[in-house]
């Protein structure tokens, strides 16, 4: 069975848009994420259906919440068929061994990750909300929260991932998102790292957008980053 290590950010505003996005995908080469203003427009039916389409999922609604509230949304979203859902490791402890504790009880549990530090976030960012130091400080402390209360891996940036994959060891999942192409734009990601850097740094699973759903070829430059963290 493949694992294929792009996931492809569906962040469109409904669900046509995505649909007619992923028939344009391969599910051999690539997964992809729903985040939260996909899953508000169009609802567990769109996942559903991205999943009977043969894609693995990642639903990327980052719960943060009272720890039986959280279970209880984790256990819905493992009901969809997901492969993958987040927590906010922010959350705390007692928060993410619940939801980790519930979806042991699924069927086919999928991944559990926590997000760490947004990477849009800047050190004033997360001064601003009182939390102190720098981002890659905040990540290291968070990840290693997440990986003490038992989840398989969090999100941070590839600039992260080096520190992250010597602190958590192999077998931690390290999914990056601000992955853009070498000639893309930055858009809103601040730490932003290439597939090939990210890779080479540590990271599992590379979440790509834009640079991927604007293309005119979407295969194409699937086929080109799979190449590229190949070599």
């Amino acid at each position: 069975m493949t694992d294929p290590k792009i996931i492809v950010a569906l962040d469109f505003p409904q669900a046509r848009s995505a649909l007619d996005m992923a028939a344009r995908l391969d599910p051999r080469l690539c997964r992809v994420k729903v985040g939260k203003e996909l899953f508000t427009a169009a609802g567990p039916a769109l996942v559903e259906t991205l999943v009977a389409r043969g894609f693995g999922v990642f639903l990327d609604l980052k719960f943060h919440d009272i720890p039986n509230t959280v279970a209880s949304a984790c256990m819905a979203a493992a009901r969809l068929g997901v492969w993958m859902m987040n927590v906010h490791a922010s959350g705390g402890r007692t928060m993410m061994q619940a939801a980790r504790e519930a979806l042991a009880r699924a069927t086919m549990p999928p991944k559990l990750i926590a997000v760490t530090v947004l990477t849009s976030m800047t050190q004033s960012d997360l001064a601003d909300i009182g939390m102190q130091g720098r981002p890659d400080e905040a990540v290291l402390r968070l990840a290693q929260l997440a990986q003490a209360a038992g989840l398989d891996g969090v999100v941070c940036s590839a600039q992260e991932a080096r520190v992250l994959r010597g602190a958590c060891g192999t077998g931690f999942s390290l999914v990056t998102p601000g992955i853009r192409l070498a000639d893309a734009a930055e858009d809103d990601q601040k730490r932003i790292m290439t597939p090939r850097a990210a890779v080479e740094a540590g990271s599992d699973y590379l979440v790509i957008g834009r640079p991927i759903t604007q293309a005119v070829d979407p295969i194409a430059i699937l086929q080109r980053i799979q190449r590229e963290i190949a070599d």
